[in-house]
């Protein structure tokens, strides 16, 4: 049966995120700060609009949030016309914001403190992840928070993962964020030494794809970073953002992480170049001119 879900921000994940709840027969209020934007999910998939984050809560049986940053999240659940102050007790609240592992604790505490279901929740698999309804989700949060949140995020998930207590889910995705990093740095160069040395990059991708060097960069961005296309995917903006809040857990753990911390800025090389809205295999661009 279709429940009352209020959702929160309606970026190039989140519009399509929402779309398959519809599509799956609850009952969606949205909120944008952009308010067009809004107007034109509701025109396209039904439902209403709200003027307020706390307005699209009111009354909702499920709130979800997927917006920009740390600031932003709070902003939309406990700044002015916050969702948290308009939820009632015992209703769910699924994050899916990459953000800090310590706004994903407040939350859960604040949460907590107001009779509400908290988890962080963020997500991989980039905007083709979430048009195709084909996202990994790693969960943070109470065991009870996370069976609610389960059957909600189904609607647009392939695997769902309960990492821990509140801030686990957000640790995990940086851990999923370094390793695509180091994985992409490696196969930049491996790429650009192929293209300089004349050999046919089709022909070696097809190859080398088959054996221990194969992962999903690979399988999915190998040939079209050799013929210089990244208007699509990941944008380098929000994995340096990504990649900073890493960088900043890895510093209060004292876990050193120099290739991270490297490919970072190889990552602002790629924002000098022009190229913040890029895919971020675009890293290669610093390579091959």
């Amino acid at each position: 049966m279709g429940i009352e879900i209020a959702y929160l921000g309606l970026g190039v994940m989140g519009a399509p995120m929402a779309r398959h709840l519809a599509a799956a027969g609850h009952s969606l209020t949205v909120y944008n700060r952009t308010p067009a934007k809004a107007a034109a999910w509701v025109a396209a998939h039904g439902g209403r609009s709200a003027a307020t984050p706390a307005a699209a809560a009111d009354g909702a049986d499920v709130v979800i949030a997927c917006v920009g940053a740390d600031a932003d999240l709070e902003a939309v659940t406990l700044g002015a016309d916050g969702a948290f102050a308009a939820m009632r007790a015992g209703a769910l609240f699924i994050d899916h914001t990459t953000v800090s592992a310590a706004i994903a604790r407040r939350l859960a505490s604040e949460g907590d403190a107001r009779g509400l279901l908290v988890v962080d929740a963020p997500v991989s698999g980039g905007q083709a992840g979430a048009e195709n309804g084909k996202l990994t989700i790693m969960v943070g949060g109470s065991e009870a928070a996370f069976a609610a949140a389960e059957p909600v995020m189904s609607a647009y998930a392939l695997r769902i993962g309960h990492m821990g207590p509140a801030g686990s889910g957000q640790l995990t995705k940086m851990v999923n964020q370094l390793c695509i990093a180091g994985i992409l740095a490696g196969l930049s160069e491996g790429l650009a030494l192929g293209m300089k040395a004349g050999l046919d990059m089709d022909a070696v991708v097809d190859v080398i794809s088959k054996g221990a060097a194969q992962s999903w960069q690979m399988d999915n961005r190998a040939k079209t970073m050799t013929r210089g296309s990244f208007d699509f995917g990941f944008a380098v903006d929000w994995m340096r953002k990504d990649l900073g809040l890493a960088l900043d857990e890895a510093k209060r753990l004292g876990v050193p992480l120099p290739t991270t911390a490297l490919v970072d800025q190889y990552y602002a090389d790629v924002q000098a170049m022009g190229g913040a809205r890029q895919d971020t295999s675009s890293l290669i661009r610093r390579l091959v001119r």
